[in-house]
């Protein structure tokens, strides 16, 4: 399946929940041919939200791939979920694509997730444009909202659009369509049609579109020394070179081009796809992947290699996405340089094993469309024939190994015990947890002795919807507790101590000691960084490799105030003594007896979730919504006027915050909404140790 590459997209739509989405992603397949009906997300009807359980909720849960043509572009897009509890569906497709669309509501402008998914294209060097959607509904603000993008993402926003009215079709200066400042023209959208009406420019917008252009080329101009020269000389701007001059800002993620409609009614849609043709990149447009060889015998650190988007480099490729059948898996790849056949042989290079790859599909949503012989650099295809490959394993030709950067995901906050009524739903809940974990990297799941099974997710939302699965999709019987916090434990000061073996074990004396520092360290990095200040002579090699490895199986294991998982703890061995003739039990020992002892003499400090929550609320109902926020143990970091609503950013336990979207409509009379986001973890007060302590 091959194909020109620079006329390639690989984009995602990114955005706040209930911004728009899914709703861009169906006119985008509509306007380009793709489908003959435009589906609705409150019918469940659209191409991408195929889950039922997408469908009752009306908000997408997973990732969902589709492909089209537009003019002379092929675009491979990913539609992503907007709630925070499945922000790692978000994670994973940023990671493998080379362009987004930020879709922000004209009335809500930035919101929580809006931030949350703008730094996660930051970290990965996305380049993206934005689209201000909705501005068909009341208290669409554009100007707010163009301004919100640059102050509040620091970001460096350019119109290259702006909107002709603002409201629905009962105001007096209704939305009706948007003026292209590029090209300086009026592009008008009859009712029911996607397709606009280019006309001139109305003579009472004249002064407001040469204001915006003027603006748009202040921005520009720094981009561009030819730019600047028309500018001073007072010539005529060039339109290619006015859209050569915002590609390549754009792509060296110095501008991000700012468009506005509404989806909904299809206004503005094709715009969008004429500017993700125009601005976002194709795989030739983005740096080489670059990855780890495999060292040689001679070569003591592995080899920095560097992969460029061509089918004629040796193949790599990353999985970011498994969906699970009972029948065989279908793993998603992101192909970045070579090609692949299928019936071929490739090497896991992330777990060193060789996989099959026995058939290639083409995807739609999240279904096998039609099957193909081969694909090539820039491609994102699903395959099936993988058996222990997962999420962020890199494949690769055997011949010439790379192994790319992996996917990282954040720590789960929440945790709900489930218990099966007998032996054999036991067998067939495991079973069904594993498949689904390999669905969900997020999805951690901890089996007790007692019978009861732990899951733990990103939030209530995440939970809930496991469950459903469990009981909807498989049909199993079994019971489920109330969701628990995780809590984590850390020390509060560093703490010098000994730890000894000096016992008499199989009729061997056995004697070892060991010097360790424990100390509070930080968010980042492992959770218990295990180090070495051993001077060189103090213990033999090979016991200092055994002492470090039991401190870090013992960092794993949980503190001892209620057996929580450590975090932000650092362990350093500073010394030790070692008998003639040293055992490797002994050194295991005194490594245990220094790690607790040291939790001890350190303070040992129970650490809870906190959660940053964002609050958008009528004023009528800001003081109730402060009051109850204070008896939550929140801190109120700000409020601040919004359009015709209040918004109120705190802070608070998550232990506090179960059920709180109840208690937020009951506040309101449902006329509030609210997001929250994991933050950090900080020391619980004396009264939370108390309960949860063991």
């Amino acid at each position: 399946m091959s194909r020109k590459l620079s006329q390639l997209r690989n984009i995602g739509v990114i955005a706040h929940i209930d911004a728009g989405k899914t709703t861009v992603t169906e006119r985008m397949l509509f306007s380009a041919g793709a489908k003959h009906r435009v589906g609705e997300v409150d019918k469940g009807t659209t191409e991408t939200d195929s889950d039922p359980e997408e469908q009752e909720r009306g908000i997408t849960i997973y990732s969902a791939c589709v492909t089209f043509e537009w003019q002379d572009v092929h675009i491979n897009l990913l539609d992503t979920p907007g709630h925070v509890d499945f922000t790692a569906e978000v994670e994973r497709c940023l990671r493998v694509l080379d362009g987004a669309v930020v879709v922000f509501s004209a009335r809500e402008g930035v919101e929580a997730q809006s931030e949350t998914v703008w730094r996660q294209a930051d970290r990965y060097r996305v380049p993206r444009l934005a689209f201000i959607n909705k501005m068909d509904r009341e208290g669409a603000r554009f100007d707010e909202v163009f301004e919100e993008i640059g102050a509040r993402l620091g970001a460096s926003p350019v119109a290259v659009q702006i909107p002709v009215g603002a409201g629905p079709a009962h105001f007096d200066d209704p939305f009706r369509g948007v003026i292209d400042l590029v090209r300086m023209r009026f592009l008008r959208f009859a009712d029911d049609d996607m397709k606009p009406i280019v006309e001139d420019i109305p003579e009472e917008l004249a002064d407001d579109a040469a204001f915006w252009r003027d603006q748009m080329l202040e921005k520009l101009y720094g981009q561009s020394d030819q730019l600047m020269e028309l500018a001073l000389q007072e010539a005529p701007i060039p339109e290619t070179l006015l859209v050569d001059v915002l590609r390549r800002a754009t792509l060296e993620m110095q501008v991000q081009p700012v468009l506005c409609g509404s989806a909904l009614r299809g206004i503005g849609v094709q715009p969008v796809l004429d500017a993700v043709a125009a601005y976002l990149p194709s795989p030739l447009d983005v740096p080489p992947v670059e990855g780890e060889g495999v060292a040689k015998k001679k070569e003591k650190e592995a080899p920095h290699v560097v992969r460029k988007a061509d089918p004629d480099e040796p193949f790599c490729a990353l999985v970011f996405k498994v969906l699970p059948a009972k029948t065989g898996d279908i793993s998603w790849l992101r192909v970045y340089s070579g090609s692949l056949k299928s019936n071929s042989r490739v090497l896991n290079a992330t777990q060193g094993i060789k996989e099959n790859v026995a058939q290639l599909w083409h995807i739609h949503a999240t279904k096998k469309e039609f099957q193909l012989d081969d694909v090539s650099a820039g491609d994102i295809v699903g395959v099936i024939g993988l058996r222990q490959t997962v999420t962020g394993d890199t494949l690769c030709d055997a011949r010439e190994p790379i192994r790319l950067e992996s996917i990282d995901f954040p720590e789960t906050v929440i945790s709900m015990a489930i218990e099966p009524e007998s032996t054999t739903e036991r067998k067939k809940l495991e079973e069904t947890l594993d498949l689904l974990k390999r669905q969900d990297p997020t999805l951690q799941v901890v089996s007790g002795d007692t019978g009861q099974t732990l899951v733990s997710g990103m939030g209530e939302l995440h939970l809930e919807v496991i469950k459903n699965k469990l009981l909807r999709d498989f049909n199993l019987n079994i019971r489920f507790h109330k969701p628990q916090v995780s809590f984590r434990e850390t020390v509060g000061a560093a703490a010098e101590v000994e730890g000894e073996c000096h016992r008499l074990i199989g009729g061997q004396q056995l004697f070892a000691r060991l010097r360790v520092r424990v100390e509070p360290g930080t968010a980042e990095g492992p959770p218990v960084a295990v180090l070495s200040a051993c001077p060189p002579d103090a213990l033999p090699a090979e016991m200092l490799v055994v002492a470090l490895d039991e401190l870090k199986a013992r960092g794993e294991g949980g503190g001892l105030i209620a057996g929580y998982p450590l975090t932000k703890l650092r362990v350093t061995v500073l010394g030790g003594e070692a008998d003639e003739s040293p055992d490797e039990r002994a050194f295991r020992i005194a490594a245990n007896e220094a790690f607790n002892a040291a939790l001890e003499q350190g303070g040992k400090v129970l650490l809870e979730p906190i959660m940053k929550l964002d609050i958008v609320t009528p004023e009528q109902y800001l003081g109730d919504f402060v009051g109850d926020l204070q008896q939550r143990r929140a801190v109120i970091v700000k409020t601040e006027v919004r359009g015709d609503v209040n918004v109120i950013e705190a802070r608070a336990p998550l232990k506090e915050l179960f059920g709180y979207s109840s208690a937020m409509r009951s506040l309101s009379q449902g006329r509030a909404g609210c997001s929250m986001e994991p933050l950090e973890y900080a020391p619980a007060p004396p009264e939370v140790v108390k309960e949860y302590q063991i």
